[in-house]
């Protein structure tokens, strides 16, 4: 498997991927429908090692590679309330909402705080039994931003695993009209649920 770390330029991750798809050693080639470049992304989006994937992609490829966990980095409060996907392996939230419920005004939102156990949370999942066998993780959020953030924090600890981020998330991209019906894994017609199964936030259900 070509592995990529963050010593590694997205320049070259980006040709690398335009070239040849990704090897998997669990699951043969993780082929991508259409390998994302990062310039075509916000910024907010982009990430070190230089690797996304649509929603629809992390779709079709999760039952086709046993080595890949698509990792749900939302509030607990988005997954109970709007849903999630029912590949997810686990809820790990990166951030949480205030618990002040701060409002940024900007924003027109309450604030989140930044979840000071993610990367602790994440690697004692990565050392359970339900991610034996795992080494690439498809990191979702609500639509790419937050998933880039996670991504980050990852990376800066040394976490050794390949990491994309979904880059329309779970809701997907709003259009004119400010609905969030342009993409991502609902939009895609995906399963989905409301009902939290047992043991998709690990250590808490």
């Amino acid at each position: 498997m070509i592995r990529m770390t963050r010593f590694v330029a997205p320049a070259l991750v980006a040709l690398a991927l335009a070239l040849a798809p990704l090897s998997s050693a669990a699951g043969g080639a993780l082929h991508l429908q259409d390998p994302i470049a990062a310039e075509t992304l916000s910024k907010s989006k982009q990430t070190t090692p230089g690797l996304y994937i649509t929603a629809a992609d992390a779709g079709r490829v999760l039952g086709q590679h046993p080595n890949v966990a698509l990792i749900d980095v939302r509030t607990p409060s988005e997954v109970n309330l709007i849903g999630y996907a029912t590949a997810a392996a686990a809820n790990i939230p990166s951030k949480l909402m205030d618990p002040a419920l701060a409002f940024d005004a900007k924003k027109g939102a309450y604030k989140m705080v930044d979840n000071p156990a993610f990367v602790d949370e994440m690697t004692a999942w990565l050392a359970s039994d339900a991610a034996a066998g795992v080494d690439t993780l498809l990191v979702m959020c609500r639509s790419g931003s937050r998933s880039a953030e996670a991504i980050a924090k990852l990376v800066e600890a040394g976490v050794d695993v390949t990491l994309y981020n979904v880059v329309d998330g779970f809701e997907g991209d709003t259009n004119d009209a400010g609905a969030r019906a342009v993409n991502g894994w609902r939009n895609a017609g995906l399963p989905w649920s409301y009902k939290i199964r047992e043991g998709l936030r690990p250590g808490y259900n």
